[in-house]
């Protein structure tokens, strides 16, 4: 349950990650679906996209993986038009918005409702942050800003890039604007790679998490909430077909046995 916090004078927040958290998967494969859509990739990398997203939303990320995502799309994007990516986002907030998870939205307006703000802190894109904000009635977002030069964007960072350390820079930064305290915030995420905003808060909440993270939260007594029903239904799949074929098993071996003199 959300209580209001005992605050040292600054207003209590509480600060959600995007993917695997807010949302089931990742944000990333409704960007390349804008992407292919408006021809900067082939249907073919829309796949790979694809692919990759259901191998996060099963395992979560490592740096590894997030720093080859980040070379991929620093490749399709650089030397683009900035208004040409902004006019590819309607499509990207309707395919977020029918990802949302339910469960954690609803602790997030408990939030609210306990007077506290509420801002997503992502490693997507600020102009995503911001838009899903406004359209969740939030106070705001965090997200990776990136580089434009004349209108073209260069592929680089704007500022730290938002993940891990470089995140939580961001959430003392706006701490420190928005007189905001961090002693009675809360922050929610699924990965151990933003353990460091995790641990500049109160309450840190872990949410779908890596098998790293669940450790951590289980070692220090951490909240965990459980909204990711993927991984649920293919462990149930998986179940039910070793039983079918268990099944058919048993049965091959009752007809051989029968079928001996």
């Amino acid at each position: 349950m959300i209580t209001t916090a005992e605050s040292g004078g600054g207003i209590p927040a509480a600060f959600f990650d995007l993917d695997r958290t807010l949302v089931a998967g990742s944000s990333g494969v409704f960007w390349a679906r804008a992407a292919r859509d408006a021809g900067l990739i082939t249907t073919r990398q829309l796949l790979g996209f694809a692919g990759q997203n259901l191998r996060f939303r099963l395992r979560g990320s490592t740096d590894a993986w997030t720093e080859q995502m980040r070379a991929e799309v620093a490749t399709v994007v650089t030397g683009r038009s900035a208004v040409e990516l902004r006019r590819m986002l309607p499509e990207v907030l309707v395919g977020v918005l029918a990802r949302l998870q339910p469960e954690v939205l609803e602790v997030a307006y408990e939030h609210q409702d306990a007077g506290h703000r509420v801002y997503i802190a992502t490693a997507s894109g600020q102009a995503l942050a911001d838009l899903l904000s406004t359209v969740l009635g939030f106070d705001g977002g965090i997200g990776a800003r990136s580089e434009v030069v004349d209108g073209l964007l260069t592929g680089r960072d704007d500022g730290p890039f938002t993940y891990r350390e470089g995140k939580a820079q961001r959430v003392r930064e706006l701490a420190a604007a928005e007189g905001i305290d961090l002693g009675a915030s809360w922050a929610y995420s699924d990965s151990e790679s933003d353990l460091p905003m995790l641990r500049l808060v109160r309450h840190p909440v872990a949410v779908n998490p890596d098998a790293a993270l669940a450790r951590i939260a289980d070692a220090e007594g951490w909240e965990v909430i459980h909204a990711e029903r993927l991984g649920r239904r293919l462990s149930g799949v998986a179940a039910v077909t070793a039983m079918a074929l268990a099944g058919a098993a048993a049965t091959a071996a009752r007809a051989r046995a029968r079928s001996r003199p």
